[in-house]
């Protein structure tokens, strides 16, 4: 993990610069602070929230001390690599001196007397994070759980003091390397830390992945498409626990001052009184910021409206039986009975068994061709709308599920996006995406696909219709589907048979339920 180190006297500094919280992602808002200056932290103790694209995450901090600097105010905005925390860190008694003066801490960091800055190298960096949670520590060192299953930046046992370039041989003796309990393999090549906590969260090992990237580097997509082969049966429980942030935190005093490096100040988002728009002639109320959640769909939006040559068809459904069927199954058992989207969500399942072309993706290749990706399986997406903006958690190996799983994964996921606390992989890796916009009172929308996938059902509300039945008007329960699909996948002879299909096991849901 990036770091910088200066020595003060008898106290060593560390400023923990911001990680990598995503893969592609180059900056984060600091939401709050955890700790206030002159605090003491331990090792992989939260200090700050910050909110990203993706979610709000607690960041730990890799070094154990006092607090000495916070670099940044809550609500702006920090790139990553800029410093995030500084720590003050009391140099052990026992710490060697090089025959040129500069110490070196058990970790390996090199500190200089002078109080100058060494700044790691990139490949230092690198090796660093590769190494850290791989091997043992000293107790001085840093865990290796910075963002759970990233990796801090703390030294190994056995490890070599690096010496600077220029800077005279140490008069030290190296400590004797103890001998390996396991046996000496490549590194693994994992840069993002995202990709780490990604694989945590699957329950994959890193080890067995071959990466697509340069020289083998692991990506994102390699654990995901890992994710998929190797989803698990079973699903978690809508009442698993969800850890709250610490109680008692205080905040930052007063009249300190933060770094600005890397750091943009957030707009206030009201402006001056008086202030008018030139091309209008009306007063302006208010400028707000797009930063977050809402500048990452603004761009993926964007983006999908560019990239993707989007069709659109749409069909109404008779929803009688299937508004029946659930009511009497909610008589004889109220407590676990699939909601209705669940059970739309297992025909839609069933629908893209049958329709694969619609579980796919578009990539381009090296040479600069493309192709479609099959999938074998499915990752089934959903729009959730939430206080933060709207997010498409993804339920993971969802074609294995019942209707009564996909339920509860249903309302598992939604609740952790509505709290803030869905984790990077609850959010990606979706093959398609369903949007329930019923939930708001309305009956149609032609919805933007989310890219990088090929399609997108859209469900309106379920209301009273006059309806025909065996040639007499009567009253229905009527729902519209509607169908946004990649032009370049498929043609309409497919996206209306997968309609279709979808249409036909709502209207009559029995004969499809006996066939899951």
């Amino acid at each position: 993990m990036p770091t910088t180190v200066t020595a003060h006297g008898t106290a060593a500094q560390k400023t923990f610069l911001l990680p990598d919280l995503g893969e592609g992602l180059t900056e984060a808002e600091l939401v709050r602070w955890l700790v206030a200056v002159g605090d003491t932290v331990a090792v992989d103790q939260p200090i700050a929230e910050v909110e990203t694209a993706k979610a709000i995450v607690e960041v730990p901090t890799p070094f154990g001390g006092t607090v000495a600097v916070l670099h940044g105010e809550p609500g702006s905005t920090l790139d990553v690599g800029a410093p995030l925390i500084t720590v003050a860190e009391v140099t052990p008694s026992g710490a060697e001196v090089t025959s040129g003066g500069a110490e070196v801490t058990p970790g390996g960091a090199e500190v200089t007397p002078s109080g100058a800055e060494v700044t790691p190298s990139p490949d230092e960096i690198y090796r660093t994070e590769e190494r850290a949670g791989s091997r043992g520590r000293p107790e001085d060192s840093g865990s290796g759980n910075v963002l759970i299953g990233y990796g801090t930046a703390g030294g190994t046992v056995g490890g070599r003091t690096r010496r600077r370039k220029g800077a005279p041989p140490s008069s030290a003796t190296p400590a004797a390397e103890p001998s390996r309990t396991t046996a000496p393999g490549r590194a693994v090549r994992v840069v993002s830390p995202i990709v780490r906590k990604l694989a945590a969260d699957l329950g994959i090992t890193l080890g067995s992945i071959s990466g697509s990237g340069p020289d083998g580097l692991i990506m994102r997509r390699d654990v995901e498409s890992a994710g998929v082969t190797s989803a698990p049966q079973g699903v978690t429980s809508p009442q698993q626990a969800v850890t709250s942030a610490p109680q008692g935190v205080t905040s930052p005093p007063q009249g300190v001052t933060s770094a600005t490096h890397g750091v943009t100040s957030a707009p206030q988002g009201v402006t001056s009184a008086g202030e008018t728009d030139a091309k209008t002639g009306l007063g302006i109320a208010s400028r707000t910021p797009v930063t977050g959640v809402r500048k990452a769909v603004a761009q993926a939006m964007v983006r999908s409206r560019t990239e993707i040559p989007e069709a659109t068809v749409w069909v109404d459904a008779d929803a009688t039986e299937l508004v029946k069927l659930r009511s009497d199954l909610k008589r004889r058992d109220p407590d676990t009975t699939p909601s209705l989207l669940a059970f739309i969500a297992r025909f839609v399942l069933a629908g893209l068994v049958k329709y694969p072309e619609l579980n796919t993706r578009l990539e381009e290749t090296a040479e600069g061709a493309q192709e479609i990706v099959r999938f074998d399986g499915i990752n089934l997406g959903f729009a959730a709308q939430t206080d933060r903006g709207l997010m498409v958690p993804a339920i993971r190996g969802a074609h294995r599920l019942s209707a009564r799983q996909i339920d509860a994964e249903l309302r598992r996921l939604t609740g952790l996006a509505r709290d803030g606390k869905a984790s990077p992989a609850d959010l990606t890796g979706g093959t398609f995406t369903l949007n329930n916009y019923g939930v708001f009172g309305v009956d149609g929308s032609a919805a933007i696909i989310n890219h990088p996938e090929a399609a997108i059902l859209g469900i309106g509300r379920i209301i009273d219709r006059p309806w025909a039945v065996d040639g007499e008007l009567a009253v229905r329960k009527v729902v519209q589907l509607t169908l946004v699909f990649d032009h370049r996948v498929c043609d309409g002879g497919t996206a209306g048979g997968f309609l279709r299909f979808v249409a036909d096991a709502v209207e009559q849901p029995g004969s499809v339920l006996a066939d899951l």
